[in-house]
């Protein structure tokens, strides 16, 4: 079945980002994607995404549908048919949303984990927490905007985290069977992007020492997007080498 392009409005995207060692990273991706490196380190993080007016693109505005969703992402790249191609790797995909859940990997690529989601926003400070219902995954993460990225290892300033994160578009998503990783672009033609400051972040999935082992993933900085007009389009299915991180996805 032909998948639709989607539409929505990102009413908030947090990414809370990690430097991490590249053997680490290394080991969680499966061929024939590789780590992408920012000053010899790999790039990963937890994108939390609160969707509004998601619809197909021909569906008038009236019919959108909201959902808070997750996702564990590493910034990942791979040899394509034209050269090197840059996105991220996303192990885990998580919604609040019960239609996301069915719909995630039938109607449009990424299957979904269903999650419980507690979001406490002000102007000045934003909290979102969630848990996954098969027990599986934690994340609690408070930020508050800045006026610039301070403190961060992987990027100079805002603009050069700007440009890493618009570059890295496409998205390929593990699915149960192994065999195969889902494929979707994001697209606007309204990229903007805040920098935020992180009071706490706590996340079962870098947390694990099984994964990251002591040292080798540290927390480095937040960025924010709010209120961006977007589309979604389905890329081809990627034939993948099954990794370990497979097992992140049981939902």
């Amino acid at each position: 079945m032909r998948q639709p392009r989607l539409s929505s409005v990102i009413e908030r995207r947090l990414l809370v980002n990690y430097r991490v060692a590249p053997d680490a990273a290394a080991r969680l991706l499966p061929g024939p994607l590789r780590p992408q490196l920012v000053h010899d380190y790999a790039v990963a993080g937890i994108c939390l995404l609160r969707l509004g007016s998601v619809r197909p693109t021909w569906a008038p505005k009236a019919f959108g549908l909201r959902s808070e969703n997750a996702a564990h992402r590493i910034a990942v790249e791979w040899d394509g048919p034209d050269g090197v191609e840059t996105g991220v790797y996303i192990p885990r995909r998580d919604t609040a949303s019960r239609l996301n859940v069915w719909a995630g990997g039938r109607l449009f690529p990424g299957e979904h984990g269903r999650a419980d989601f507690e979001v406490q926003e002000t102007p000045s400070r934003m909290r979102v927490a969630l848990a996954t219902r098969d027990g599986d995954t934690r994340v609690d993460v408070t930020i508050e905007p800045s006026d610039e990225l301070r403190g961060s290892e992987l990027f100079a300033d805002l603009a050069e985290a700007s440009r890493f994160f618009q570059r890295g578009a496409k998205g390929f998503s593990a699915t149960s069977s192994g065999r195969h990783l889902d494929g979707m672009e994001l697209r606007t033609n309204a990229w903007h992007v805040e920098a935020g400051r992180i009071r706490s972040a706590a996340s079962s999935f870098f947390d694990d020492p099984d994964c990251f082992p002591s040292g080798s993933a540290t927390l480095d900085c937040a960025l924010l997007m709010r209120d961006v007009p977007v589309s979604w389009r389905p890329l081809p299915a990627m034939a993948s080498e099954e990794g370990c991180s497979t097992r992140q996805l049981k939902h």
